[in-house]
């Protein structure tokens, strides 16, 4: 059982990262996905742990740059709502190249997740504006 865990960890870990490191050249949050497959990953590798600290302060800075330009919010949310409809479209008409819900299901989720992640942006983004106004005072 405990190899098994192990295997699943490292399997989602790598996923996340390939993913992220697709979405550093596309819009979307890919830091923050990078982030969090080495998160993963270092529990089953632990002298990957090392990487963490220092992948962990890029994400947040990317996070926040992420968001601080309408275009790239837009850009982002448009990505997000494109993999999502493609999702549906592809699990719904079997004619489309590889066509089904397999394909399907992984465009759902990846739009999902970028859709998730954009909003964990806006609202970390809000958070530290409020903060920064109240130590303002």
């Amino acid at each position: 059982m405990r190899l098994l865990r192990r295997v699943l960890l490292a399997v989602a870990g790598v996923l996340l990262l390939v993913v992220g490191v697709a979405l550093l050249v596309l819009p979307g949050p890919g830091m923050l996905l990078v982030f969090a497959g080495l998160t993963v990953l270092a529990t089953v590798v632990p002298s990957l742990q090392r990487f963490v600290d220092p992948v962990r302060r890029r994400a947040m800075k990317a996070m926040a740059d992420s968001v601080a330009s309408p275009w790239r919010t837009a850009g982002t949310a448009a990505l997000g709502v494109t993999l999502v409809v493609a999702g549906v479209l592809w699990g719904l008409v079997a004619d489309l190249p590889f066509g089904g819900w397999a394909a399907g299901s992984s465009l759902l989720l990846s739009g999902l997740v970028v859709l998730g992640l954009l909003v964990y942006s806006l609202r970390q983004a809000r958070d530290q504006g409020e903060n920064r106004g109240t130590h303002e005072e």
